[in-house]
């Protein structure tokens, strides 16, 4: 029975060494990317070997690859058919449901110059209490300082940043969420 799996193993593998080159040459003509054609190549020969009980001897077994790529080529394309267009569908909804973000560079400069007006350890509580979501505690253990410190160097860096920036009372997001976001209840 042996000899019988090594027949159609060594069949593969000769098919594989000879035609390898011819059909990456096929496939390189019919996609847009260099890249694909490795893909469907590797596609082809999965097939292949998986059905190499199919696969015709000697001669045969190019055209049998060349017919087996054929419908390779098939299936990546109308696959990058469809993820073109859930591209352009996610396109429309990031466009329609998502702010330009070039409106909020005038509010990021000034939380930025307001963060750098800050002493270093102020502003390093703010950002990890803040935009990490660490607790007090946490981030007491971080600088190595008492979370009491941490407490009292929050509040006094978001009251400069209030004065400098102003109150937060725009559009929730990101850049102002220094001055407006609730720490966590910690448990003490």
């Amino acid at each position: 029975m042996s000899s019988g799996i090594e027949y159609y193993e060594d069949r593969f593998r000769r098919a594989y060494l000879e035609d390898f080159e011819p059909l990456l040459a096929f496939a390189l003509r019919r996609v847009t990317h260099p890249e694909d054609a490795a893909d469907v190549v590797a596609e082809t020969f999965l097939v292949a070997w998986r059905r190499r009980h199919d696969m015709p001897a000697d001669a045969e077994a190019r055209l049998w690859l060349y017919g087996v790529a054929r419908l390779v080529l098939a299936n990546h394309h109308r696959g990058g058919v469809r993820r073109q267009r859930l591209g352009e569908r996610l396109r429309r909804q990031i466009v329609a449901t998502v702010a330009d973000p070039g409106s909020e560079v005038p509010e990021r400069l000034a939380v930025r110059a307001a963060l750098a007006g800050l002493g270093e350890l102020d502003r390093e509580v703010l950002m990890l209490t803040v935009w990490e979501g660490l607790q007090p505690r946490e981030v007491a253990a971080v600088l190595g300082v008492s979370p009491a410190v941490v407490r009292t160097r929050l509040s006094r860096a978001r009251a400069r940043l209030r004065e400098v920036v102003g109150d937060g009372s725009g559009p929730p997001g990101h850049v102002l969420d220094v001055l407006t976001a609730a720490t966590r209840k910690e448990e003490r």
